[in-house]
């Protein structure tokens, strides 16, 4: 069955947004000639250019990809993921985006700094800022070689290592300036790439009037061999006959098997045959039949489902006040007034976006089920319309998706680069424009190489990880240090230890492979896998008590501070902090 676009159209397609890319990088590295250009494009984004350009870099591969494939396979709890992002931006507008522009700072660092006047907090905010864009960094790497081993049969470093490559150059020759132009750029292929499917696919599912409640288990309508490209536990809810090439419970098996109801361990480079009307065994967790995916409250695979919802709701709503590369977006608005614009307008973008991905998910469920083996979900967008449509239609769309998923990659990665750099640069270097050249290299080979090491999960899963640690640090760390007088440089510093420790530590055992479910109730694989709920209030109490108990700045430089956050720009309390840029 060739569920793929023919290679010439989907490399074609895949060079022109890459070369499109570049070539909108290089003329925006023309116009970046200081420090400023290189951190926050000299503050001169107007909020609609700015608004795209969030949406290009916030709108990741979790989002054009992983989204639509947690859908398909989990149903309607993953509708959570695209809520909760999007309103992760309404927190976002109401309590940071004016205030956090207002301070001047260039980064979440410095806005550490300049609230609390503690260098040591700085450094330690840099580093969970690093820490929380190489966490993000890692699954875009992977999503990249991911999707181009499905689409032209590369290895999956190749797709990492082209990525990587154009995201250093870019980010390295021009700074903010430079890949401000390419992420809207990106935010608009992106949404061409990925609504103009889901609505031919949805004339086309009407027009086939099929059934999605249907308590039977997902079905292929032709001889279908699925490739298993990772190792993989499926479900199969009653007996059926399967002819499987490869390793399974553990045996080599190249015949035509029986496989019992209850789970069976797959290993990667197996192959599976599934003739016309059988039912798909799906990964262990997801739901079986489409009656039971259309019902919420199954979680995500695991023993605690509600608890995992909870937290995910938690980590994302939060999470997105504390993405560095995100926050560091509203500095390069003029003033406070448009970076609250801009935040309105990215709600409106987002929320355009996400309507595609759920659509896009729920065909994949439809019409090819056979992901749901393979633990390969994400690759749902890219392989869909190729499946749904024949001939030429359905090639330029999938050709059209794969361009789509190369600029959702490349755009993420190079806001993530420029934060890290632009922090390494200030914070850990002298500040200069060479700086944050050597910065950006070091920053994006790191991420690059271990994302090529660890354990592979779903994107969008991943991602949300990332989302837990930013909820668990520099959430609490903004929101109170904006809006609460009393908190402490020692209160800060303690929250942002044990919430980045028990947020980042939960993240490593994750990616490193994580945890059986079976013990103890399946608690510590749900704890590690969803820590937001424990470490987002543990972060926040420990901020509040620790401040209570020790001694802050006095009553008068306090009342600055929040004067300059929180009056008007019109009175003129505010300026920005450049000149210290400029001395280092």
């Amino acid at each position: 069955m060739n569920s793929a676009p023919a290679p010439a159209m989907t490399v074609v397609a895949l060079l022109l947004a890459a070369l499109a890319t570049v070539a909108i990088g290089a003329y925006g590295v023309r116009l970046a000639r200081t420090t400023s250009d290189f951190l926050v494009a000299s503050r001169s984004v107007g909020p609609r250019w700015n608004a795209a350009a969030i949406s290009g870099e916030y709108l990741s591969a979790a989002s054009f990809l992983g989204v639509a494939g947690l859908i398909a396979k989990y149903g309607a709890d993953a509708l959570w993921y695209p809520v909760g992002f999007t309103a992760g931006y309404l927190g976002l507008l109401l309590f940071v985006a004016a205030p956090l522009r207002r301070s001047g700072a260039y980064t979440v660092p410095d806005f550490a700094e300049f609230r609390l006047g503690s260098v040591r907090l700085r450094r330690l905010a840099a580093v969970v800022v690093v820490l929380i864009c190489g966490v993000y960094l890692i699954p875009q790497f992977q999503g990249a070689g991911l999707t181009l081993r499905i689409l032209l049969g590369v290895p999956s470093w190749v797709g990492a290592l082209a990525v990587g490559a154009i995201v250093i150059a870019n980010v390295a020759g021009g700074g903010m300036r430079s890949i401000t132009l390419v992420q809207a750029f990106q935010y608009w292929l992106k949404l061409t790439a990925v609504a103009l499917p889901a609505l031919v696919l949805l004339g086309h599912f009407l027009v086939e009037d099929r059934e999605l409640g249907s308590p039977a288990p997902p079905v292929v309508t032709e001889r279908t061999t699925v490739e298993v490209t990772t190792d993989v536990r499926v479900r199969v809810a009653a007996p059926q006959q399967v002819t499987i090439t490869g390793t399974l419970d553990g045996d080599a098996v190249d015949a035509v098997v029986r496989l019992d109801p209850g789970t069976h361990d797959v290993a990667a480079g197996s192959t599976l045959v599934l003739e016309p009307g059988a039912a798909v065994p799906v990964v262990a967790g997801a739901p079986a039949d489409g009656a039971t995916w259309l019902r919420p409250g199954g979680g995500f695979g695991g023993s605690h489902p509600t608890y995992q919802v909870y937290s995910l709701m938690i980590a994302t709503f939060l999470g997105t006040m504390g993405l560095p590369h995100v926050l560091v977006r509203f500095y390069t608005n003029p003033d406070g007034r448009a970076a609250r614009s801009t935040a309105l307008a990215v709600i409106a973008l987002v929320g355009l976006f996400y309507l595609f991905p759920i659509l896009l998910g729920v065909f994949a469920r439809l019409y090819v089920p056979r992901l749901l083996i393979t633990g390969t979900s994400d690759a749902a967008v890219v392989l869909l319309p190729g499946s749904v449509l024949s001939g030429l239609p359905g090639q330029l769309l999938a050709a059209l998706a794969a361009a789509g998923a190369i600029a959702a990659f490349l755009s993420t990665s190079s806001g993530l680069l420029v934060s890290i750099a632009g922090v390494l640069s200030t914070d850990m270097l002298r500040g200069r424009i060479r700086d944050f050249r050597i910065a950006a290299l070091g920053a994006g080979v790191a991420p690059l190489s271990i994302s090529l090491a660890v354990a592979s999960l779903d994107l969008s899963r991943t991602v949300a990880l990332a989302f837990s640690v930013a909820a668990s640090t520099l959430c609490p760390l903004l929101v109170l240090g904006i809006w609460w007088r009393g908190l402490t440089a020692a209160g800060a510093a303690t929250g942002l230890i044990l919430g980045g420790l028990a947020s980042g530590g939960a993240t490593a055992v994750s990616v490193a492979g994580g945890v059986s479910d079976e013990p103890a109730g399946g608690w510590p694989a749900a704890l590690l896998s969803y820590p937001a709920a424990i470490s987002v209030p543990l972060a926040f109490a420990a901020m509040v008590l620790v401040s209570m108990v020790t001694r802050g700045q006095d009553s008068r430089t306090v009342g600055r501070v929040f004067v300059r956050m929180h009056a008007p720009e019109r009175l003129g309390m505010g300026s920005d902090r450049e000149g210290r840029l400029r001395t280092r």
